[in-house]
């Protein structure tokens, strides 16, 4: 079977595949949709990630819809509401040309009763998560007593995030006499062990390696420090300059920090964690898509079900001690027959993390050299002039101004003007990779790390919370400056009319000249720079030299910590919250007493 046409499946669905543009079944697709439409009984589907499992239940799922009876049919049940909004939106494109066939997409994070009109006005398919589901059963709004088919989509998945007790309650109320289709990329203990207690007799399909990874996918390592990692993924980032993928971290802060980080240091990247409501979850996927985001920052429940084409790096900034998720991860690239790169961030302790994945994966991961900056700065220079030579230059829109600017530069011969014209460009980027460490060579990382000394200036700027101002619009606008890719930013501060934000006083002058050029939304910027607040306290001698002065709360940030004692910003302090005291017993805070400093 070489065609879809081949399958006999329905004209409509056909059809819609056609103008799907699939002509050729992928491995899973060319097992399960024959074997679905002439078999009722239970089926285990093995299959790498992003190999078309979704078309291979959705085909015969829809060919199987009676849309004459008004009940529910069949139930899909996935992971994460990412999941379950992407399978809802295929098998809408697949039930093109079947306007009479409903489905429901039912999952947390958005608002219920929507969800429950849904359901009332009726649907043959539903699509969900456990936690939902579930609710809609004990409300009494979904009925499940007709269903003949259920479909597990990544079942090792909603294992792992701990959906056993949901699913058993869920199938307590759908007929032993349905057909249960369990499709997985891995099979660990725990599924088979769930497959077993709920599925008779199945029936195991498997489209070949469902625990290796897929072979048109490289993979790689880079051995650095712990503390160097971010260092590391910046130049892993700056060596690829089309880049476009995810960044798999382990916590939601983690997450989140390391976006911030890239954003500072002018990279298009956003988080994905869950922490975020759906509406953002909504938006920074939207940007991904679109590309405007080229790096997404995730933790592996966040990315459950992101359906995004043509990535072409898988980032782990850990390596997971668990190779099934290393396998998940290392999926999402590589797809459609295209080739794709896994790359490893680790350190000496992760060593028998990769030892691991390798077994998995039965072939050698292999080590790459972190890049250094005089190979990094020539691949983005021949990337630029690439772009330059492949730009469309519309002759009729600039023509009018080039005799202008043929005379301008008329003085200059052909070498200088392209030596200048590169310059514009990236005289910052080498001026960022000048004498950088090597991040293999820890003792020298170590000594160059210590050269580096960072003073900040802080400055003032007329733009806060009333022009809609927040730390990330701030950070993007001090980037899209464009002083210095490498220009360290530290804290910031925003008020109603103002903000205060600390940048590396290495670039003060030029950053000054910056800020009154370049308007913010249409706004003037007015910038000045006064001394950095200290936060930290090195001297009893400043401490009550500031008193005498009462300019404790310019010398301070909100909630910092003075000797064990907390100072709020203009609250005057009673009993246990009034500075000096420790304890039972109050120390006066003009005593002449001596002050000994708590812990």
């Amino acid at each position: 079977m070489t065609k879809f046409t081949d399958l006999t499946l329905p004209e409509p669905i056909l059809r819609a595949a056609r103008d799907l543009g699939f002509e050729k079944p992928t491995p899973v697709q060319a097992l399960t949709i024959p074997w679905l439409l002439e078999n009722n009984s239970d089926l285990i589907a093995l299959a790498q990630t992003g190999t078309g499992k979704t078309a291979a239940f959705g085909f015969p799922l829809l060919s199987n819809t009676d849309i004459e009876s008004k009940s529910v049919q069949s139930l899909i049940l996935c992971p994460t509401r990412e999941l379950c909004l992407q399978i809802t939106k295929d098998l809408q494109a697949y039930a093109k040309y079947l306007p009479r066939v409903k489905m429901v997409a039912v999952y947390g994070g958005a608002p219920i009763y929507k969800q429950k009109e849904a359901l009332l006005a009726g649907a043959h398919i539903v699509v969900g998560t456990p936690g939902r589901v579930n609710d809609m059963i004990r409300q009494n709004v979904l009925h499940l007593q007709e269903v003949n088919q259920l479909v597990l989509d990544e079942a090792d998945e909603m294992l792992n995030m701990g959906f056993k007790d949901e699913l058993f309650e869920i199938m307590s109320h759908i007929p032993e006499s349905k057909q249960t289709l369990l499709f997985s990329a891995t099979m660990p203990k725990d599924v088979e062990h769930l497959a077993n207690s709920f599925m008779k007799g199945a029936t195991r399909l498997s489209a070949g390696g469902e625990d290796k990874g897929a072979e048109n996918i490289e993979h790689f390592f880079y051995k650095v420090q712990a503390r160097d990692k971010y260092l590391a993924l910046k130049r892993i980032a700056d060596m690829s300059p089309k880049i476009y993928g995810i960044i798999f971290c382990r916590t939601r802060n983690e997450t989140q920090d390391i976006a911030n980080k890239l954003q500072q240091d002018g990279y298009n990247a956003d988080a994905l964690h869950g922490d975020l409501s759906q509406a953002q979850r909504e938006l920074v996927m939207q940007r991904f898509r679109s590309k405007y985001v080229q790096l997404l920052v995730a933790t592996d429940v966040a990315a459950r079900g992101l359906d995004v084409d043509d990535l072409s790096h898988i980032i782990n900034y850990h390596i997971p001690t668990d190779p099934d998720i290393y396998i998940h991860r290392s999926g999402r690239t590589g797809r459609a027959g295209k080739s794709g790169i896994s790359i490893s961030i680790m350190h000496s302790k992760e060593a028998g993390a990769l030892k691991a994945v390798e077994k998995r994966l039965g072939r050698e991961i292999t080590w790459q050299k972190v890049p250094g900056g005089r190979e990094i700065c020539q691949k983005q220079l021949f990337h630029f002039i690439d772009s330059v030579e492949k730009v469309e230059v519309d002759e009729e829109q600039i023509g009018t101004f080039l005799s202008n600017v043929y005379k301008k530069l008329s003085w200059m011969t052909r070498e200088e003007l392209i030596q200048r014209f590169v310059a514009v460009e990236f005289n910052r980027f080498l001026n960022y990779y000048k004498d950088i460490p090597d991040l293999d060579n820890p003792v020298q990382a170590k000594r160059q790390e210590a050269k580096k000394d960072f003073k900040f200036s802080t400055f003032r700027l007329n733009l806060g919370s009333k022009h809609g101002l927040t730390k990330r619009d701030l950070m993007r606008y001090v980037n899209q400056l464009k002083v210095s890719r490498g220009i360290e930013i530290g804290q910031i501060n925003i008020f109603g009319d103002y903000c205060l934000i600390e940048l590396d006083s290495n670039y003060e002058s030029e950053l000054l000249q910056a800020f009154v050029s370049n308007k913010y939304k249409g706004v003037t910027v007015e910038a000045s720079v006064g001394k950095a607040p200290k936060t930290q306290h090195s001297s009893k001698d400043d401490w009550k030299e500031r008193r005498k002065t009462k300019k404790i709360d310019d010398y301070v940030d909100h909630d910092t910590t003075y000797y064990g004692r907390n100072i709020w910003e203009g609250t005057p302090k009673k009993g246990k919250d009034k500075p000096g005291f420790k304890g039972k017993k109050k120390i006066a805070p003009d005593s002449k007493t001596k002050r000994k400093k708590t812990p």
